[in-house]
């Protein structure tokens, strides 16, 4: 690791911002999987729980939601989900534990974006770009959310972060140690490749300010590059294979530039306006964007270590690097919205540059002078109170609330090994099945690159639930709000199906929130 040097006040500093970014990210983290990332977290869950009962083989994941199995899919590494699997042997299974798994990641991830800031500019500037990043309610709600994209931050910030040591310090372990975590960190999750552009920034950059830009030093960075894109490329062409080859046939990401082309993008616009709304609303917050704004109107600070090397435009880089990666993955990103934690680097960092100018506007205060001080709380608070709480509280809101209502009643009506079809409270959303703990299906069926989030009509409906039937399915769960993308409830928009399943299954609980059928057998139907 590298050399750790920190003043006893400035490690107080950042024990306080660690403790800050731990509280946050710990709030409410028992609360179940029903936010408004329920769909993805149920689906990264269902793979933690396919490892821990059927197989530990980490390169085939496999969901719970197309049927009886098996039902592997095209991934990124599963390191979340293999890590809480690993979990549940010793304490048992816990929704949660999957989201502590992420937390743990998430406060390293402050941690070793205060260290790289530390070298970087300085640590005035560590503590502030560290604060923002523990407070962003975008990158909080993300840490504490069952998803694989706070392992992938994390590990591509250590990666940078290991990486300028070793171009800074001339020790040739920490490129090995570099290039290992970055690896993971892109394998975690795809839009970690974002770190390259700045990482390459980096490499010319400080090198050359410390004259040692020469092909010898070149010759021992490529190697290790090679390997890593090896991997990297290797590990995504077999999840590629995966879901080509293998039932459901679904490979996890849609919406990229070769999909839809690029004049789809641009009639769009890019996906800027709800990019726009996604990043004011919750994702960073307006107060925060304002400290961005400030910081990109001034130059970068340096650091006051010039025998290391420069490299101050480094943030500046990495949010061109993943705004590339949105270039060509801006429907996906925006419809998948923590795809957009690659950016929460970046803006933490210029928005911790601006908090330090704010803070010092008025003339030239001493560093602890009142003033200061009290014009510092106040932008805190304004990040706090008017960003962080509003956006946490909007994206915390229990949306899927019946789905885990339906789930856990389907879990006490059915028995092991009964297949469920369960509608949750958005159509496609398979937290119903996965709060059952019982394997089955989403309705209409999901997998593939059909789209499984729009109702069909009652004939098309009746015909499905026909064909689930003939594989087993034995219960079908409807919550009452139960939509679909295009606002249309199943209650009211498919009678013909609930009509169908009044004389072909018994109603076994109908309540303000659910409906649960037990379906008839399909040979009992036919002999009646």
């Amino acid at each position: 690791m590298p050399e750790f040097r920190i003043g006893q006040r400035n490690f107080a500093v950042l024990a306080a911002i660690l403790v800050l970014a731990a509280l946050f990210r710990l709030h409410e983290v028992q609360q179940p999987l029903v936010d408004a990332f329920s769909w993805r977290e149920a689906s990264t869950a269902m793979m933690a729980d396919n490892f821990y009962a059927r197989s530990w083989n980490i390169f085939f994941p496999e969901v719970s939601w197309t049927g009886p199995g098996p039902a592997y899919q095209g991934r990124e590494l599963q390191i979340i989900s293999y890590i809480t699997a690993l979990l549940y042997t010793v304490f048992g299974w816990h929704d949660w534990l999957g989201c502590l798994v992420a937390v743990v990641f998430g406060v390293w991830g402050v941690f070793a974006l205060h260290r790289l800031l530390g070298r970087i500019w300085d640590d005035t500037h560590a503590h502030a770009g560290a604060f923002l990043l523990a407070v962003m309610p975008g990158a909080v709600f993300i840490d504490q959310s069952f998803l694989p994209d706070p392992a992938m931050l994390s590990l591509v910030i250590t990666g940078t972060w290991l990486y300028v040591a070793y171009l800074q310090d001339d020790q040739p372990g920490l490129l090995v140690l570099s290039g290992l975590i970055t690896t993971l960190g892109v394998l975690a999750k795809l839009p970690g490749v974002a770190v390259v552009v700045p990482m390459t920034y980096a490499t010319f950059s400080i090198l050359q300010t410390r004259n040692k830009l020469n092909l010898r030093r070149i010759f021992h960075i490529v190697p290790v590059a090679l390997i890593a894109g090896t991997l990297i490329l290797g590990y995504y062409r077999w999840a590629l294979y995966v879901g080509a080859n293998y039932p459901p046939y679904h490979v996890a990401g849609s919406g990229y530039l070769w999909d839809d082309g690029l004049l789809k993008f641009f009639n769009e616009a890019f996906y800027l306006p709800a990019t726009w709304k996604i990043a004011g609303n919750w994702l960073f917050t307006l107060p925060v964007l304002m400290l961005v704004g400030i910081a990109l109107l001034v130059t970068p600070p340096t650091t006051s270590h010039l025998a290391r090397g420069k490299a101050p435009w480094l943030f500046h880089i990495w949010f061109a690097g993943a705004t590339l990666v949105y270039f060509f993955a801006a429907r996906e990103i925006k419809t998948n919205p923590w795809n957009f934690h690659i950016f929460s680097v970046p803006v933490a960092a210029l928005a911790g540059r601006g908090l330090v100018l704010l803070s010092a506007i008025g003339g030239d205060l001493p560093s602890g002078s009142r003033s200061r001080w009290l014009r510092l709380a106040a932008i805190v608070g304004v990040v706090i109170i008017g960003g962080t709480l509003p956006g946490l509280r909007l994206m915390k809101t229990p949306y899927a609330q019946s789905g885990h209502e339906l789930g856990e009643r389907l879990s006490s009506v059915s028995k092991p090994g009964d297949l469920v079809v369960a509608v949750s409270t958005t159509i496609g959303d398979p937290i119903a099945v996965y709060y059952s703990r019982r394997r089955g299906w989403v309705f209409p069926p999901g997998g593939g690159m059909s789209d499984w989030s729009v109702l069909l009509e009652d004939g098309d409906a009746i015909n499905v639930l026909e064909t689930l039937r003939t594989q087993n399915a034995a219960w079908f769960g409807i919550a009452k709000n139960a939509r679909d993308s295009k606002g249309r409830e199943l209650i009211k928009y498919n009678k013909g199906l609930i009509a169908h399943l009044d004389k072909t299954a018994d109603r076994v609980v109908d309540d303000e929130t659910m409906l649960i059928y037990r379906l008839t057998p399909p040979a009992i139907i036919l002999s009646r």
